[in-house]
């Protein structure tokens, strides 16, 4: 399913910019998607487009797509022009599950797909997906997840427990999210009475967030250093923690959503994956000795993993396109052309540390030696 949907996601690349419409969108991109997933998009027993979903007294409201076993909706579809909002269409979404009895909708604009349930209220569709990914930011554990809804494998009790378990999951990882931003009095409490004596007050739990928050970002910062250390290992005599010291460990300031001239808009799915944090660790270490490591920032989008210098997007040093089956990096000339160089891993950066240098004396005041 994974070498599938890399193929899928390759010409959602090639064709996202003619894809104007919806129409065009269903046609070009989700079409191909349901084709993956093993059903027969020609079989209207089995792929129905414009399936009737009437609501109350509103007749004629139809749906997308429905995917059908046994003559009933398994799976409804409702599709949208490419990056369009889709948080602002769930309620048209809700309107039709209500209707009918399938158990799983996914909204689409063909690249980016959220599934969703009925798992709080039966026939109610959940207000948030219990599964979303996007084709340009594929993972091999969204192949996984992808394949349970193809039809070879369609278990719709089985999928119903994974839902449970995956809504779960990102509830319980973003409430933990949300505690290491700011963690609440509740939360520190918990590390508070293991550790003072007497009554816990306030102003006890005010002096104690702080060092709570402080001791959650040592610890994520060295288990991202030691994965980093792992997989880069030692290079041109050089280990990441010779090169990274403890001031440049990761901060919030080290990466955020792209604030980009180019056509790339925040998201807020957007994630950064580990071999990115790997490839920012590397690029510092591989520029260590020109620039202090602290000016050398990113910005992360949909399509590609941006390094800048000084938190600059008009001084971009080179770009990681890791999102996708073959990696690239992308270095600029003094015009701030991109030129795509393929990686086979990590590592191959170190190989390819001049020509980082080189990038990143365009954007210096002073130019580098090489």
């Amino acid at each position: 399913m994974y070498d599938k949907l890399v193929v899928l996601a390759e010409r959602a690349e090639r064709v996202r910019g003619q894809v104007a419409t919806e129409e065009a969108t269903k046609t070009a991109l989700v079409l191909p998607f349901i084709r993956e997933l093993g059903y027969d998009i020609f079989n209207p027993s089995e792929v129905i487009p414009e399936f009737t979903a009437d609501v109350g007294i509103k007749r004629g409201e139809k749906v997308d797509f429905a995917i059908c076993r046994d003559g009933q909706p398994i799976i409804l579809i409702e599709c949208k022009p490419v990056g369009s909002k889709l948080e602002s269409y769930s309620s048209q979404l809700y309107r039709y599950f209500s209707t009918t009895h399938a158990r799983i909708a996914i909204l689409t604009d063909g690249i980016r797909y959220s599934f969703f349930s009925d798992l709080h209220d039966r026939n109610k569709l959940d207000e948030t997906a219990f599964f979303s990914f996007s084709l340009d930011r594929l993972h091999k554990d969204d192949a996984i997840r992808i394949e349970q809804f193809a039809k070879p494998q369609f278990n719709l009790d089985q999928l119903l427990i994974e839902a449970e378990s995956l809504k779960c999951r990102s509830n319980i990882r973003s409430h933990f999210a949300r505690e290491i931003a700011n963690p609440s009095d509740e939360f520190v409490r918990h590390f508070a009475d293991s550790q003072h004596e007497g009554r816990i007050t306030q102003s006890v739990l005010d002096r104690y967030r702080l060092l709570v928050k402080s001791a959650l970002a040592d610890y994520i910062a060295s288990a991202v250093e030691r994965r980093l250390q792992g997989a880069l290992g030692v290079r041109n005599e050089v280990s990441v923690s010779e090169s990274v010291p403890d001031s440049t460990k990761l901060s919030p300031a080290d990466i955020e959503p792209a604030k980009l001239d180019d056509k790339q808009d925040k998201d807020d799915d957007i994630e950064t994956t580990v071999e990115e944090l790997q490839g920012l660790f590397a690029v510092k270490a591989i520029l260590r000795d020109i620039v202090d490591p602290k000016r050398v920032t990113a910005r992360d989008v949909r399509s590609y993993f941006g390094i800048l210098l000084d938190d600059n997007n008009r001084k971009p040093i080179c770009r990681l396109w890791f999102n996708r089956t073959q990696k690239y990096l992308g270095i600029f000339d003094s015009e701030k052309k991109e030129e795509r160089i393929p990686l086979d891993d990590i590592d191959d950066l170190f190989t390819h540390a001049e020509r980082i240098k080189q990038s990143l004396s365009h954007v210096l005041e002073s130019p580098v030696a090489t």
